[in-house]
């Protein structure tokens, strides 16, 4: 795979970025739409509302529904993170050389000092979390900070740094909310059709094939976002490589660390697959992914390597 730049990369990556966030509330808003229409279909009277109606009178509720899950989600995330990954803070008295590191690649990217955590794993692997400057954090595991050499975590370091510079934190968490909300609110529709919360005494023997429809239509969906939010996923990885070796000058250092990160990455704290995606190389995912890395968080290190090799 050639490299194409720097700023042609950032250009790329961010562009492609924004529509994939696009794609969620399009795709959420699009699916109850749908819903709308089986349903109007398969009344057979027509006793039920027409489509448009149906969905202007529910797009309210839907929009608050998904502003407060979002605030909540928003402002419980660091929390959330922490408990899901076993993180805590690390003392600088406590590991001088990790926060020197940590100085120096800060003061390159121009940014305030992030907060340092550690997680007590003795694998190889690190993650950046926060979506503000007083919430800033890179994680790093006790088996990188201890197996890498200081050009190599320094380059990890900087890897990390990246995407807080660029925000790809928040925009993962933005896109990992989407992706619960859609999942919450297909699933609210899915429960209102068996008990009868939807269509009522109109409900007949042609709601049965619309029930499976509609439970089709939500499997498609989850694939569709899930999907969007691997591929948000993977080209942020590609940028943060890049953004690293710009800031270090070292991208073979970057390369060496991932070729030890891969021989060891699993943290065995971390059990959610949305957060696994935060690390440097996914924690929980397996090696062999089919079709084509759809599946995949992260693109194949072989691939990352090979990229910084052509610097």
């Amino acid at each position: 795979m050639k490299y194409v730049g720097l700023q042609t990369q950032v250009w790329r990556n961010n562009v492609n970025s924004v529509l994939l966030l696009i794609l969620f509330p399009l795709v959420l808003f699009g699916l109850v739409f749908v819903f709308f229409i089986i349903w109007n279909t398969s009344s057979g009277d027509g006793t039920n509302p027409d489509p448009v109606t149906g969905f202007l009178s529910v797009f309210p509720w839907i929009t608050a529904g998904v502003i407060i899950w979002f605030i909540i989600a928003w402002l419980s995330h660091t929390a959330m993170i922490q408990k899901a990954t076993g993180s805590r803070p690390l003392e600088r008295k406590a590991n001088k050389r990790v926060y020197n590191l940590v100085e120096n690649v800060a003061m390159t990217a121009g940014m305030k000092m992030p907060a340092v955590n550690i997680i007590e794993d003795d694998s190889l692997n690190a993650f950046a979390s926060g979506i503000s400057s007083k919430t800033y954090t890179i994680s790093l595991s006790r088996g990188i900070i201890e197996r890498l050499d200081d050009d190599e975590l320094e380059a990890v370091i900087a890897h990390e740094m990246t995407h807080i510079r660029n925000r790809d934190v928040r925009l993962l968490i933005i896109s990992i909310i989407f992706v619960g909300i859609f999942a919450f609110i297909t699933e609210g529709l899915l429960r209102s059709l068996r008990f009868g919360a939807i269509g009522g005494r109109s409900r007949n023997k042609n709601s049965g094939p619309a029930i499976i429809i509609i439970i089709a239509l939500a499997g498609i969906g989850w694939l569709l976002t899930t999907l969007f939010r691997f591929a948000l996923s993977r080209k942020r990885e590609y940028l943060a490589d890049a953004g690293a070796a710009e800031l270090t000058r070292k991208p073979h250092s970057l390369a060496s660390a991932l070729r030890k990160v891969s021989g060891d990455p699993v943290i065995e704290a971390v059990k959610r697959k949305d957060v696994a995606q935060m690390f440097i190389e996914n924690p929980g995912e397996k090696k062999k992914v089919s079709l084509a890395g759809l599946f995949a968080t992260h693109p194949p290190i072989s691939k990352r390597i090979s990229i910084l090799e052509q610097f």
